[in-house]
């Protein structure tokens, strides 16, 4: 896409009053490791990558002056970081749903002196985008909607909480206890009270099943790009189905209905012409863990540039986003929220004790995908999936899976050692 046809969506940052010194570095990092990392080795990519590629290279300029227009015209933005806050509330009441990132130490500097060394690097990431007002999302949203879902983002939320709007929704830590959902229930009507002041709008069935509706589009199309990397070849690279995953989360529903549906197209198509992104018979590798939100493409470029194919995330930016479904029934609001309920506790995340279905969750997948071996990865200081991946890895090679576990952060020092290992492993394979 030239220059001519990219849209005049500067003046949007600079109306937002961000750090103007802070948000040119950022203007020149992420395009840089997008380049860098992103597009080297990218072959026969799919076409309908382009309108990926355009939005993450535009550093998300496309959405950014649309939440600007919509919130001239009065609609309030709601971010959030975590799958347990449900879309379909925001959508319902008319608000605009954005993802929040934390997936580059470019912005630790901010978090500095408020947090211990040892912090997740995503928690390190995320604060700091907002503090150092760099990420316009952050300057855009209206309310910040924070969970509890480790002891990490709890005392983040409060340090943050002290110059941006935030709620906190409560999430249960024993999901398969009866009093967990009644909980978790109680915890979305406070979200909603919490939603509808800020508002305006009144939460009403027809509203909440027609946004019900929208998500179940978006995340079936998300689900057809990654039901066609279950081929060999795989028509898509790992890097590329991972940045639809991650766009997802902050991009328009409607947009994302008709973009990945689109792609999802082309990668049926490819897939019985035997078109692949990477060469048939190439090592099929899993990926579990923690998320990976833009531009953290380190692994997947650390293992697809060794001719591997990432076929499939268990993590919250890939089948965890879209795999739980739901059939819409019920006449009342009550009833519709306990649909969602029943959908959102279904997600098998490290914040649950016990979370024995994650473990069903990566063998089922290592057979739906065909997977060679499993990469559980873990962010570093991540201590729920830290610690869930000792066990897994015992689990798993009882079970005769090959694994291989990688904790990591977002710096580029231990790529030697990374590349050491990730050879070993493909070698063994």
């Amino acid at each position: 896409m030239t220059t001519e046809e990219k849209p005049n969506w500067y003046p949007m940052w600079k109306n937002l009053k961000l750090d103007i010194q802070k948000h040119d570095q950022l203007l020149g990092v992420l395009p840089e490791i997008y380049e860098e990392i992103y597009i080297v080795s990218q072959k026969n990519r799919p076409q309908g990558m382009n309108f990926f590629e355009f939005v993450v290279g535009d550093i998300h300029g496309i959405r950014i002056s649309e939440l600007v227009k919509a919130q001239q015209e009065g609609k309030k933005v709601v971010a959030t970081f975590c799958l347990y806050i449900p879309d379909e509330i925001i959508t319902a009441l008319d608000a605009i749903g954005v993802g929040l990132c934390g997936g580059t130490n470019f912005s630790n500097f901010a978090s500095e002196g408020l947090l211990p060394a040892n912090t997740c690097a995503l928690i390190k990431s995320s604060l700091g985008f907002g503090l150092g007002n760099i990420c316009p999302y952050y300057q855009l949203a209206d309310l910040i909607v924070g969970e509890t879902t480790c002891d990490g983002k709890k005392k983040c939320w409060e340090i943050l909480a002290k110059s941006k709007p935030v709620y906190v929704v409560e999430t249960p830590q024993c999901k398969d206890r009866l009093q967990a959902r009644e909980h978790y229930l109680a915890e979305l009507r406070a979200l909603i009270t919490r939603l509808e002041e800020l508002t305006k709008k009144r939460l009403t069935a027809e509203n909440l099943k027609a946004a019900m509706e929208k998500m179940k589009k978006k995340r079936h199309q998300l689900k057809r790009v990654y039901n066609t990397r279950k081929s060999d070849p795989v028509p898509i690279s790992g890097k590329d189905s991972l940045l639809v995953s991650q766009i997802a989360f902050y991009d328009d529903p409607d947009r994302q209905i008709q973009m990945v549906g689109q792609l999802a197209d082309e990668l049926e198509k490819r897939v019985k012409e035997g078109v692949g992104a990477l060469n048939k018979g190439a090592k099929r590798i899993l990926i579990s863990g923690t998320p990976m939100a833009i531009p953290n493409w380190k692994l997947h470029h650390l293992v697809e540039t060794k001719g591997a194919a990432i076929v499939a995330e268990e993590t919250c930016t890939g089948t965890r986003y879209f795999e739980s479904d739901y059939n819409i029934k019920g006449n009342t609001v009550e009833e519709l929220l306990e649909v969602l309920a029943d959908r959102y506790m279904s997600i098998n995340c490290a914040c649950y004790t016990p979370n024995s279905g994650r473990k069903d969750d990566i063998k089922r997948q290592v057979k739906e995908y065909k997977a060679d071996g499993v990469i559980l990865y873990t962010l570093s200081f991540c201590q729920p999936y830290d610690i869930e991946s000792i066990g897994l890895e015992k689990d798993l090679k009882e079970q005769g899976i090959p694994v291989l576990s990688i904790n990591t952060d977002y710096t580029s020092d231990d790529e030697g050692q990374l590349n050491t290992r990730i050879e070993a492993f493909l070698e063994m394979l």
